[in-house]
């Protein structure tokens, strides 16, 4: 971090408290619309944003499966609905019209969510559904994060659970559209996850659901680095370059920041940094640069005072997340498009480092610095 002196300002708990009321009065509690390009990297322009912030218990239930179901391979549903053979996907026929739909920004998620819980349990933390678009489509975003339900305290915003409306009894946490299956290696995929948790009201933004202009250096935006240039400017820098996105930084080529991590309930408040935030910012002509009237520091220790500790805490929090990935489509998706779904699923979901084809791409073990696992298997007793 710079050691550039400039105005800092301590801030009171009172004005955090009264920031996070006026932004949760002005917040919904229906969805939250994601809007980014997938190669945000250095970006900071907000204007492609549409988010409207706010819209686990497992099934124990251990029903037994039919006679003949084998343990392995594809299954069938039904006509149009399928498990693959790798059972980390499923491919679901839409006719043209619906299938449209997602491509416009208007698709049923509860449509899909609900078919799939006719022939699976409540075993997921997530459903991300993903379209076959072979280039991305004009006017549309590049990732919406539909929060379901919300449990965890101490995150900025209230508890809430609207997962019966999905089919779900209780497990699932928040449904992911995003309109390429590309997504899953370029980005979005890791900035749409870590919407469960933030930006809920933790810190101020003028970018809502996001980080802004803060040093959070995370997948929703942030510096690492801030420069005084005089005169109330400022220059923020990531990875050592001019620049940083206030609402996304560059795909899944960043991993999660010091706050993202905190919130996901993988470090502790010990380990929460404290972090610089611009008051009234406005963005400049050049990259990174912005003009603001003070950089506000907000301590770990008044942050927790505010919103409380979260709960459960690091010692308790889940650390391993279950995906049913769901890829809608016109017709029945090629053998050669599955196999390279199915490769990026398995690169996201390695307990290591992807493969050569991601190059210097994070997957989610990489992101959560290997504190956290995502897995897209459909296990067996997960089937009616």
């Amino acid at each position: 971090m710079n050691n550039s002196p400039f105005k800092l300002r301590q801030v009171s708990f009172y004005a955090i408290w009264l920031f996070s009321l006026l932004l949760l009065a002005a917040c919904s509690t229906d969805a939250t619309d994601e809007v980014l390009t997938p190669d945000a990297e250095m970006s900071d322009d907000p204007t492609a944003e549409d988010d409207k912030e706010d819209d686990t218990e497992d099934n124990m239930e251990d029903e037994q499966d039919e006679p003949g179901t084998p343990d392995t391979g594809a299954v069938t549903f039904e006509s149009g609905f399928t498990l693959s053979e790798s059972r980390s996907l499923t491919n679901l026929v839409l006719s043209a019209q619906e299938y449209n739909k997602f491509i416009t920004g208007d698709g049923d998620l509860k449509m899909v969510s609900q078919k799939a819980y006719q022939y699976m349990k409540d075993d997921f933390d997530f459903i991300i559904i993903l379209s076959v678009e072979e280039t991305q489509p004009d006017d549309l975003f590049y990732g919406r994060s539909t929060p379901v339900q919300n449990k965890v305290q101490g995150l900025g915003g209230g508890t809430y659970d609207l997962s019966a409306n999905y089919g779900s009894s209780g497990r699932l946490n928040a449904i992911i559209y995003m309109p390429r299956a590309e997504y899953i290696r370029n980005g979005p995929f890791l900035h749409e996850i870590a919407h469960s948790w933030g930006n809920k009201g933790f810190i101020p933004t003028t970018v809502g659901g996001h980080w802004g202009y803060a040093s959070t250096a995370g997948q929703l935006g942030g510096f690492d680095e801030l420069i005084d240039m005089g005169n109330g400017t400022y220059k923020g820098r990531l990875n050592d370059r001019d620049g940083f996105g206030t609402f996304a930084n560059g795909g899944n080529s960043v991993a999660y920041g010091n706050l993202e991590l905190y919130l996901m309930g993988l470090i502790g408040p010990d380990a929460l940094e404290a972090i610089q935030v611009a008051s009234n910012p406005v963005r400049g002509t050049t990259a990174g640069e912005f003009t603001a009237d003070a950089v506000e520091v907000y301590t770990p220790e008044a942050l927790i005072a505010t919103h409380g500790a979260r709960v459960p805490s690091a010692m308790n929090s889940q650390k391993d997340f279950t995906a049913l990935a769901i890829i809608i489509s016109k017709e029945p998706i090629s053998e050669e498009k599955m196999a390279t779904i199915t490769n990026n699923l398995d690169n996201f979901s390695q307990q290591g480092a992807p493969d050569a084809s991601w190059g210097s791409l994070n997957n989610f073990w990489m992101a959560t610095q290997g504190k956290a696992t995502f897995s897209f298997e459909v296990q067996q007793q997960t089937l009616r």
